[in-house]
């Protein structure tokens, strides 16, 4: 048996963490073309199968999931053996891989990436946007970004971003002018309202938090779209009322093209949080990140 390269056993590790030979191509910033032959000269050289492909899936075969289980630990020591270079050099290099919802990668991270890239030209980060929570190390990721109440227990969690964010509701001034201003949240069951529709296909309540008082509703309207810059197109053109983050709407509110709805039933709760595992080595390029974010929080 020929011995497999060490190159192809990372390539096979990432294709049956992320069940998608594409998938894997993202995270690596590799073709696809290059992991399949990757694929070819392992399972050639240990003359075992060890991934099932069909056109919608990519799964490991008996053989393939018990390697998987085998090398992931391994590979991991690898990487931090090599990672103990950057303890000599004047300063860190690496590849940082986030996996974050899309509304931190449209206006919570920006200008933190920007700070920190600037201030460690050694470093590439990796940025998946996507609304559906998953096992970030499985999939091949050093860290994630997501809100508190969706991050897993035996996770280390460091606020990254505002503290307090808030729902909005808003509407262009023309939809309120011919439809009028709801005065409370019950209205809006009378206004066409602009819906957003998640990865898992669910469509959340509006919510709405006066002191004491909730309310809960399932509007109407013309629009139920997966795309906040769709959503955001079709209020300002005057299709109905949107609710969303108000960081989304800030920019059409500051120049006019929506005005504020029900602003004092907006709803707050706090921001992200970096988020990453602590049972594993901490890559230096993830460590630099933690060390920034916590320097800029103490400043």
């Amino acid at each position: 048996m020929t011995s497999p390269s060490l190159a192809d056993l990372d390539a096979f590790v990432a294709i049956a963490r992320t069940r998608s030979f594409r998938g894997a191509a993202r995270l690596r910033g590799v073709s696809a073309s290059s992991l399949s032959a990757a694929m070819r000269r392992l399972e050639g050289a240990l003359g075992v199968r060890l991934l099932n492909r069909t056109t919608r899936s990519v799964t490991p075969t008996e053989a393939g999931e018990q390697v998987l289980q085998r090398l992931m630990p391994v590979l991991r020591e690898v990487e931090g053996a090599l990672d103990v270079v950057n303890g000599f050099r004047d300063s860190v290099r690496g590849t940082l891989r986030l996996n974050v919802p899309t509304i931190v990668a449209r206006s919570v991270l920006p200008p933190i990436a920007n700070r920190f890239l600037l201030a460690h030209p050694g470093i590439t980060l990796e940025v998946n946007a996507e609304d559906t929570f998953i096992d970030v190390l499985a999939a091949g990721f050093d860290a994630g970004i997501r809100y508190e109440e969706r991050i897993e227990r035996d996770m280390i969690a460091v606020p990254i971003g505002p503290r307090v964010q808030r729902y909005a509701a808003a509407a262009s001034p023309a939809y309120l002018a011919a439809r009028g201003a709801p005065a409370h949240p019950r209205d809006l069951a009378d206004h066409a309202c602009i819906r957003h529709r998640f990865a898992s296909g669910a469509i959340v309540d509006w919510e709405f938090i006066r002191g004491k008082e909730v309310v809960r509703l399932k509007p109407g309207g013309p629009l139920i779209a997966n795309s906040l810059e769709m959503e955001l197109a079709a209020a300002v053109a005057g299709l109905g009322v949107i609710s969303t983050f108000e960081d989304t709407l800030r920019a059409a509110l500051e120049k006019g093209e929506l005005v504020p709805v029900l602003p004092e039933w907006w709803q707050s709760f706090p921001g992200p949080y970096l988020y990453y595992s602590g049972r594993h080595h901490m890559p230096a390029a993830l460590r630099a990140f933690v060390d920034f974010i916590r320097l800029e929080a103490a400043r």
